[in-house]
C-alpha cells in the first residue's frame, strides 16, 4: 500500500542517518469520557493540531500480515497515573483508539494515519495496561448489505 509522505518525512526515512524523530500520537475517546486521554510516546508534551498529547510511555505491537483475518493490535501503555484503569473500569461499552505518525519537528502535519480501531478487551495490574485492539471487521460485513424482502422492496415481487 503506498504512503504519501512529506519531503521532510521522506528524507529522513531516506537517510543514513537523521536527526529528525517520529513520534506516536495515541488518541482514546468514548462518549462517557468528559475529555478524550491524548498521549504520545516521548519525554515531553506535544501540540498538534490544537491538541495537547501529554508524554506517556506506551507500546505498540502490530500485527502480522493476514490477507484472511482481521488484523489485531496489542497496545502496553504504562499504569502510573490510575486514569486510564479508572476510565476503563467507568465505561460500559468499547473505546475508540485512534493513532498517528507524527514528526517531532513539525507535529501538525499527520505522516501515516489516523489508523482507527476499537479497543476490543483490556487487562491491566500495578504496572502496565495492556489492551486488543480491533479495525472494523469488515470482512464478516454481510453481502449485499440490503435484504430484499417485500415490506422494504414491494415493487420487486
Amino acid at each position: 500500500m503506498s504512503r504519501t509522505l512529506s519531503q521532510a518525512a521522506r528524507q529522513a526515512v531516506n537517510a543514513q542517518e537523521t536527526e529528525e524523530v517520529f513520534l506516536l500520537l495515541l488518541t482514546l475517546d468514548h462518549e462517557d469520557l468528559a475529555v478524550p486521554i491524548r498521549v504520545v510516546n516521548n519525554t515531553e508534551d506535544v501540540v498538534s493540531r490544537g491538541d495537547t498529547f501529554i508524554a506517556y510511555p506506551f507500546e505498540i505491537a502490530l500485527p502480522d500480515e493476514d490477507p484472511d483475518s482481521v488484523a489485531r493490535v496489542t497496545l502496553r501503555i504504562d499504569n502510573v497515573d490510575r486514569e486510564i484503569v479508572k476510565n476503563l473500569r467507568e465505561i460500559s461499552s468499547p473505546l475508540s483508539v485512534g493513532l498517528e505518525v507524527v514528526m517531532a519537528a513539525s507535529p501538525d502535519t499527520v505522516e501515516a494515519g489516523p489508523f482507527n480501531m476499537t479497543l476490543v478487551s483490556a487487562e491491566y495490574d500495578a504496572l502496565t495496561v495492556t489492551g486488543e485492539l480491533a479495525f472494523e471487521d469488515v470482512l464478516n460485513e454481510p453481502f449485499p448489505g440490503h435484504s430484499y424482502v417485500p415490506s422494504e422492496y414491494p415493487g420487486l415481487f
